[in-house]
Parts: structure tokens; C-alpha cells; sequence
């Protein structure tokens, strides 16, 4: 945390606390029962963490990326459901309206957005089309002053929460040279025709609200359209860009939360008449843990400035997200590991990021997808 201003070391503080006093008692019984807390999502709302990277002009904070980031990083130390609740909010439900939506959009949907009084999704995942969007298979048509959608998406975080107000979606709207033209267009909860279907049982981020989506002649007004028709695919790539920061602050809170358990239980743990922590083979595992934080940390740190000063950051962005998802990952083995036994218990912290900290590898562009980006940041062809 040493290149933190003050500003940023009080977030982080603030952030630190309501993790380790609200949200870590009840992760435990959240992930048990599949239930995402709405009084802990009110509470990070009247906190003011779903607007830290907006202007105060619309509700926001008057942040930055960084901001968030280092909000996302104390959550995650504590319960990647709940980190990933804010990553998902602000970057897949905020942001694109932010960044795409018209003046009147802006008006009517970030108030309630960044005062964590309303969620979204961004419907951009099929069956077939992920990173390789290109593939989608959703068509929206216009007929009249509406569009007809027809579709399917999956693996959609905040998409069924009792506060979710809308799911942006991705859909081919006609093409352009022999390419797909892909547009997005904002769906309303409860529109008809549009079923979010029931959640999924999933091997981590239980407390997390994930549904796959149906849309069956779904009709929404023409100026429902986010950004200009056509548009959807580039601009979706630059939120994809910026998620991933917020990713790897994500990932770099859970591989910190293994660090911290682990060598908590290693001083109190006695084996052959001493403390775990004396030995050297535990000693080492526990070195390289905190390597690996401080490497992911220091990524996602540099993508973020990069961002908020307006330059380049692409590249930096998949590294980090490739580093800090590698070092949540290794850091819940390790610390599974040092906790022996234990570690394959739920009630234990580590077990849960065992379990959560996979999908950090995958979602959001999966550790080849960032290979690739990289690769192509070289010069090399593909």
C-alpha cells in the first residue's frame, strides 16, 4: 500500500473495517445458504462504494478506478461474493450507461445505480459467445419504435436480486460487411417476455446472485438502445478492459485473505512440539504467498493509474488479471495446505477461497484470453 495517498490509505482503512466487522461474520451462513445479504449491499451503498468512480454531478463519489479498486481488494479479503457484487455493479451495471448512455438515460438510471439502491446486469455471455463475442447468437429487430429481442445469456451476475432493475444485453441487430452488427439494448426487469431463470448451483462465489436469462419476443422501446446502433462489440471490449482491473483487485484481496489466515494458523498451530510457523518448508510456502500479493498488487495498481490518467492500459490490464487470478488461485492451495484437514472445511475462510477463487481465472476473459491480448501487445499474429 506504500503508493497510496492519504486520501486512498483512509479508504482502504474504512473498507478494511466494514469487511472485517459486517461483512466476514456473516460469509460463512451467506455461502452456506446461497444468499446474497441485501442489508449488506444497503450498507455498501450508503457507504457511497457503488459510486466511487463517478462524478459527484450524478451521485457519484468524484473517485477514480483506483478508488474502487482498492474498495474491491479489502472486500475481497473477507468474501469474494460480496466483492464481486460491487465489481459486477459498477463495472457490468453502472459503467456502460456512464460511458454510452444518453443524457437522459444517465438521468433516469445512475441516481439510484451508485447509491446502491438499484443493481444491474450486462447480458453478454452464451452458450457459445463469450470472449469470442462475435458469436452471438441474441438478435434484437426493430419493428415500429420497439425492439424485438430473441435470445438467450448466461452465467448473469446481479441479474435476479430483489433491487435489479434492468440487464443490459448484447444482440445482433443486422451486419455490416458479412460481420455481425452487435448493438446493446437496456431490458427492464419484468418486461414480458424476459424470464430470469433460476440461479445457478455453483461450485463458488455461492453468496453471489448468477442466473441464466431468457428473452422470447421481448419488446422495448427503440430508445432503449445504449450507444450508438452497431457499437455494442467495441464498447463492450473497453468494459471488459476496465473489469478486469477490478478483477485483479479482486483477486489480489482473496490471495491477501489466504496470506493472513494462513500465517495467523501457522503461529497458533503446534506440530511435533512447535509452532507450525517455525518450520522451514512452511516458512517458504508462507514467503512465497506474500510475493504473490505484492506482485498482483503492484499490476492491478499500475493498470489502474494508467486508466485514471487517460492513457494506454489494455496490456496492463490483462497482466494484472492473469497475475493477481494465478496468485488468488495458488495462494487458496497453499493456504489449504498449511491448514491441513481443516482447510476442507467449510466454516475455515481459506476453504471457501478454495472453492471461490477459480472462476478468477475464467470470468471476465479467461487466463488464455489474457495470454492472447498480451501475445498481440507483442506483435505477434494470430
Amino acid at each position: 500500500m506504500e503508493d497510496l495517498n492519504d486520501e486512498e490509505r483512509e479508504l482502504a482503512a474504512m473498507v478494511r473495517d466494514f469487511a472485517d466487522s459486517v461483512v466476514a461474520p456473516q460469509s460463512y451462513e451467506a455461502d452456506r445458504t446461497h444468499t446474497l445479504s441485501m442489508d449488506v449491499v444497503g450498507q455498501m451503498g450508503d457507504l457511497g462504494m457503488f459510486g466511487l468512480p463517478f462524478p459527484e454531478e450524478h451521485g457519484g463519489q468524484g473517485g477514480d478506478y483506483m478508488a474502487l479498486g482498492i474498495a474491491i481488494e479489502a472486500l475481497g479479503r473477507v468474501d469474494q461474493s460480496i466483492a464481486i457484487t460491487l465489481e459486477a455493479g459498477v463495472s457490468l451495471g453502472a459503467m456502460p450507461v456512464f460511458r454510452f448512455g444518453t443524457e437522459e438515460q444517465k438521468q433516469e438510471l445512475l441516481p439510484d445505480l451508485l447509491a446502491g439502491r438499484a443493481l444491474a446486469g450486462f447480458g453478454l455471455t452464451e452458450p457459445e459467445a463469450g470472449s469470442d463475442a462475435g458469436a452471438t447468437r441474441t438478435t434484437a429487430r426493430l419493428d415500429g419504435d420497439e425492439w424485438v429481442i430473441d435470445g438467450s445469456k448466461q452465467f448473469i451476475t446481479n441479474s435476479g436480486t430483489p433491487i435489479t432493475r434492468f440487464v443490459t444485453v448484447t444482440a445482433v441487430t443486422g451486419s455490416e460487411g458479412g460481420r455481425k452488427e452487435i448493438s446493446t439494448i437496456i431490458v427492464p426487469n419484468g418486461t414480458q417476455g424476459f424470464t430470469v431463470e433460476a440461479p445457478y448451483d455453483k461450485v463458488g462465489w455461492n453468496a453471489s446472485d448468477t442466473h441464466p436469462l431468457t428473452f422470447d419476443g421481448v419488446r422495448v422501446p427503440a430508445a432503449n438502445l445504449l450507444g450508438g446502433r452497431g457499437s455494442g462489440f467495441r464498447n463492450f471490449l473497453s468494459i471488459l478492459d476496465e473489469g478486469r482491473i477490478a478483477i485483479a483487485a479482486l483477486s489480489t484481496g482473496a490471495a491477501e485473505g489466504c496470506l493472513e489466515a494462513s500465517v495467523d494458523y501457522a503461529k497458533s498451530r503446534t506440530i511435533f512440539g512447535s509452532a507450525l510457523s517455525t518450520r522451514q518448508n512452511a516458512q517458504f510456502t508462507l514467503a512465497r504467498m506474500r510475493a504473490r500479493v505484492h506482485t498482483a498488487r503492484l499490476a492491478w495498481h499500475h493498470a489502474a493509474r494508467l486508466r485514471d490518467e487517460g492513457r494506454p492500459f489494455a496490456e496492463q490490464a490483462a497482466i494484472a488479471k492473469l497475475v493477481a487470478g494465478e496468485a488468488a488461485m495458488d495462494n487458496a492451495r497453499d493456504a489449504t495446505q498449511i491448514f491441513g484437514g481443516n482447510g476442507f472445511m467449510n466454516e475455515f475462510p481459506v476453504a471457501r477461497h478454495y472453492r471461490d477463487s477459480k472462476i478468477l481465472e475464467i470470468g471476465e476473459g479467461t487466463t488464455e484470453v489474457q495470454l492472447l491480448v498480451i501475445a498481440r501487445a507483442l506483435g505477434l499474429a494470430g
